[in-house]
């Protein structure tokens, strides 16, 4: 419990109020004078540290389940699980051009960044079994599509919850991009995602390091915007594992380094899928102070990347992800309202972001649990059955 309070920058005296314990108390139970017996006060102290129960005992927790993903997610898994090519199976359909191979994969991206996951989720397994074949017969034209298919099956995998799924299809967009400098750093973004999600966040570090350093270019001032993006992006994915990893300072030198590179570039692009630029860069601040619990910095960091004009640029996607650290923000300071105009947005901005994400089900069900928030999250949360 001292960790994640430390963790969270509260105060013995500040814990104990959003408890409604005494300072006395919180000094004893993590002093060990004091045991914890009763999973209530387990379930309470949890929810002030904005972590699953389980951490507290060292159990590992179980995913939460999205409504309604399991079959879609099964489907991606066996379309994983298919091994056509290397065993010399014939093909049980026609061969897509590579042409209309980039244009598929060009779509399955755009439905992605509107959030349509649903939708992404049906379109994954003819996507996947499609650009393996258009690879296996045009090797260089097609490898290109074939790692933007396996980094759309992981975006999404992240999303839907499902990391070690993930950790599959980033694993094969990475082989299968080697060799490639450009798709080798495209798909090590998605790999940094991955990482996080499993909770890896030194590896995540090192691996996204190596992947910007070897993507940057020898002289900044005069690199391309593709590299700068990837570079730049990748450094936003390093220094989100450093602040996972309680590292807020190094965090806050990455993302001097990549503001650096987002200045060159402006807002407005989206190079390889990446939507780098200076609002990409507030963002990612935002996230920081949202990992270190430092919730007066986060809301700060928002308003100034919502006042930019980038802002409407970015995907649906981002900007629902973002809404919902935001959320965590306000949950984290105590202020349910704030949280709940928060997920209102998100789910106005891109709904599937609420109802298919399992992090952004345990957001709606903690404000939800607060006796002054609004009807219409207590209804959001009663038509998904959350409670």
């Amino acid at each position: 419990m001292a960790y994640w309070r430390g963790r969270r920058r509260l105060s013995q005296q500040v814990f104990a109020d959003r408890l409604g314990k005494s300072k006395s108390w919180v000094d004893k139970v993590e002093r060990g004078v004091r045991r914890l017996d009763k999973l209530s006060t387990l379930q309470e102290i949890a929810r002030v540290l904005r972590i699953d129960t389980a951490a507290l005992v060292g159990q590992d927790a179980a995913p939460v389940q999205a409504k309604g993903r399991g079959d879609g997610v099964e489907r991606i898994r066996a379309a994983l699980s298919r091994y056509e090519i290397p065993l010399g199976k014939p093909a049980g359909g026609p061969v897509v051009s590579v042409d209309r191979m980039l244009r598929d994969v060009g779509y399955a991206w755009t439905t992605f960044q509107y959030a349509r996951y649903p939708q992404v989720v049906d379109l994954a397994p003819d996507l996947l079994t499609n650009a393996q074949r258009t690879n296996a017969g045009a090797p260089e034209a097609g490898r290109a599509s074939l790692v933007e298919a396996y980094r759309i099956v992981t975006a999404l995998l992240v999303k839907l919850g499902d990391a070690e799924l993930a950790w599959l299809a980033v694993d094969r967009a990475m082989l299968a991009a080697t060799g490639d400098r450009e798709l080798v750093a495209a798909a090590a973004v998605q790999l940094g995602q991955v990482l996080r999600a499993l909770g890896r966040a030194r590896e995540a570090r090192s691996v996204m390091l190596a992947a910007a350093y070897r993507m940057a270019p020898s002289v900044i001032e005069y690199g391309g915007p593709v590299e700068l993006s990837l570079c730049g992006t990748l450094l936003i994915q390093a220094s989100l594992a450093a602040a996972q990893d309680g590292k807020e300072s190094v965090a806050g030198e990455l993302l001097d380094e990549a503001a650096g590179m987002s200045e060159q570039i402006g807002d407005g692009c989206d190079h390889h899928r990446t939507g780098f630029g200076p609002t990409a860069v507030d963002l990612a601040r935002a996230a920081v102070a949202v990992e270190a619990g430092d919730a007066h910095a986060a809301i700060g960091w928002h308003e100034k990347a919502t006042a930019r004009s980038g802002w409407r640029w970015l995907p649906a996607e981002h900007r629902a992800a973002h809404l919902l650290d935001i959320a965590r923000a306000h949950l984290h300071a105590g202020d349910a309202g704030n949280a709940a105009r928060l997920l209102t947005e998100a789910e106005r901005t891109a709904p599937a972001e609420i109802t298919c994400r399992p992090v952004a089900r345990d957001i709606l069900a903690e404000v939800a649990r607060d006796p002054r928030a609004p009807t219409t999250i207590a209804k959001l949360a009663a038509t998904l059955g959350i409670g």
